[in-house]
């Protein structure tokens, strides 16, 4: 394992360090794996501050579910949710970098003024193109996710030419408008998207040839945590997928992903740690 580094908002440096794990922290009634359990602002920080004990680097604060089918969420229903949890993690002097979960311009905005350094966008700027101002004014981390369609409707009929080399072409074309947009690429991670607008076939590929990403120079972001691959490849419900996915994280990690979006951080803190020792 080589180590990474990654500049957020403010210029803050991330590593030089093998790995990075980003906790999730759900503040959202409906998201797939844990819908409801930290839905309110104190359980949103205390679970937060939890991932952090267990060795959580960035907390990735979400306030509205994208699984496949999921319901959009009003820009004002989202900021409810996230921004308060967001306050509470700051003020709870936290040293682990808040990313917030989110497509929308004015979310972005309020949250990286309430002191979230990343934004992490399942979009690519598609959605809501006028992100791209809010990436511009605060230079914050960002994370570039390949997405095929929106939510409602990613998953209906998936189809690639080729998939790597398809979300290959999606980067370097977001990328360039990304720099033209005045974000320095030091801020950027790539995300393949695992899940969305993929079929398992699409998303087994990714990942055995998840090395071709590295051709950018910049850090792999892998979300890959209990998500229904695993009921698709080998039967698992929802929460029987831990196993599953700690083996495709320690097979990534060596393979040269160094940051990890994850449920279970503790579990994915002691997969990387022996992997970086025996990689």
């Amino acid at each position: 394992m080589n180590d990474t580094t990654w500049t957020v908002k403010g210029g803050k440096v991330l590593g030089p360090a093998p790995f990075l794990i980003a906790g999730i922290v759900n503040v959202t009634p409906d998201s797939f794996y844990d819908g409801g359990a930290h839905a309110d602002t104190a359980s949103g920080v205390a679970h937060g501050l939890k991932l952090v004990g267990e060795g959580a680097h960035i907390l990735d604060v979400g306030g509205e579910s994208t699984r496949p089918y999921g319901d959009p969420v009003s820009e004002s229903d989202e900021l409810a949710r996230v921004l308060p949890v967001i306050e509470g993690l700051i003020a709870a002097r936290t040293p682990a970098v808040i990313s917030v979960d989110t497509y929308k311009a004015k979310v972005a905005a309020r949250c990286l003024e309430a002191g979230a350094a990343i934004i992490n966008d399942v979009s690519g700027f598609r959605f809501e193109p006028e992100i791209l101002d809010v990436l511009a004014e605060y230079k914050p981390g960002y994370v570039l996710m390949h997405s095929l369609g929106r939510p409602g409707d990613m998953q209906d009929e998936p189809r690639y030419d080729d998939v790597v080399g398809d979300i290959m072409a999606f980067f370097e074309e977001r990328l360039g408008v990304l720099e033209q947009a005045g974000l320095p690429l030091d801020r950027v991670a790539l995300d393949p998207g695992i899940g969305f607008g993929k079929r398992l076939e699409h998303n087994l590929e990714i990942l055995r040839e998840i090395e071709r990403f590295n051709e950018f120079g910049l850090p792999v972001y892998m979300g890959l945590s209990n998500k229904s691959l695993w009921q698709g490849l080998l039967g698992l419900e929802t929460g029987q997928r831990q196993n599953a996915t700690q083996a495709a994280t320690a097979v990534l990690a060596a393979k040269g992903v160094p940051i990890h979006r994850v449920h279970e951080v503790e579990l994915t803190r002691q997969t990387l740690t022996v992997v970086r020792e025996l990689a």
